[in-house]
């Protein structure tokens, strides 16, 4: 069950989007980073990629524009990382190593948003999260298939 909490962020038992822009707050685990990314449809589409990096880091993501994340501090303690094409600019912060977001390959003007770093946010807060097939990217292989597959989330108790 998804915590209705999280209507605000576009989130909750209407399968409506939200109608307004969401500001959300995000940073990594030891604050050096600091953001607010603005999510025109809220949260109401996160997913998981099955590349070989995805497939390690295993985070779940939103998307928004690349110019819709703005840094409140801690630019600076971001580095880079890519790979294969390097196209995608993959983040994280080089004092704690959170991953905070990444530039995508498929659409370089957006950019995919480690949900765990958002305000209020967590990754179990999504019972089920559409996982990309990235083994086969759509860009290398038009024909490939986009959906690898569902991670499903069931908590063992009440919470998380």
């Amino acid at each position: 069950m998804i915590d209705n909490s999280l209507t605000k962020f576009g989130l909750g038992p209407s399968k409506e989007k939200a109608l307004s822009v969401v500001n959300i707050k995000g940073a990594c685990h030891c604050g050096a980073v600091r953001f607010t990314v603005a999510l025109p449809e809220g949260l109401p589409q996160v997913r998981r990629c099955n590349c070989s990096y995805c497939r390690m880091r295993g985070v779940v993501v939103c998307t928004a524009g690349l110019n819709d994340i703005t840094y409140q501090s801690g630019e600076q303690w971001l580095t880079r990382y890519q790979f294969n094409t390097m196209t995608a600019e993959h983040y994280f912060c080089s004092r704690c190593g959170i991953y905070t977001h990444h530039r995508r390959r498929s659409d370089p003007a957006q950019v995919s948003v480690n949900v765990a770093c958002l305000e209020g946010v967590s990754p179990f807060d999504f019972p089920c999260v559409p996982v990309e097939e990235g083994g086969s990217h759509p860009l290398d292989d038009p024909a490939a298939a986009t959906l690898a597959g569902t991670l499903n989330y069931v908590a063992a108790r009440n919470g998380n």
